[in-house]
């Protein structure tokens, strides 16, 4: 498994921008080997996204996107945010539950 990880910064309208992204969304979730995705925003306000989406492997990320579909979809987020994108491999998973908690006068 691979997640691709893309850093969107905003520079056009928000709206307009997450209408655009659910358009490639819908289109990479429909693609073979495509797993799951993510949107967070940054806290604080700032039009600030990341956009983490796992994939079976590289090569099916690779043929979604240098398909001539997601060319066309992906050219209407390009003039609303700067994108900063990468596919990344898992090395460790350390994964916790959260901790019972402590009650006052226990051993």
């Amino acid at each position: 498994m691979v997640t691709f990880v893309n850093k969107l910064t905003v520079h056009g309208d928000v709206e307009e921008f997450l209408a655009a992204k659910d358009r490639v969304t819908a289109y990479m979730s429909a693609q073979p080997g495509y797993l799951g995705h993510q949107t967070l925003r940054l806290c604080g306000g700032e039009p600030v996204f990341l956009e983490l989406a796992q994939w079976q492997d590289a090569a099916a990320h690779r043929a979604a996107v240098t398909h001539p579909d997601f060319q066309a979809l992906v050219g209407g987020l390009r003039g609303l945010a700067t994108p900063e994108p990468g596919l990344y491999e898992l090395l460790a998973d350390r994964s916790s539950t959260p901790a019972e908690p402590v009650t006052a006068g226990a051993r």
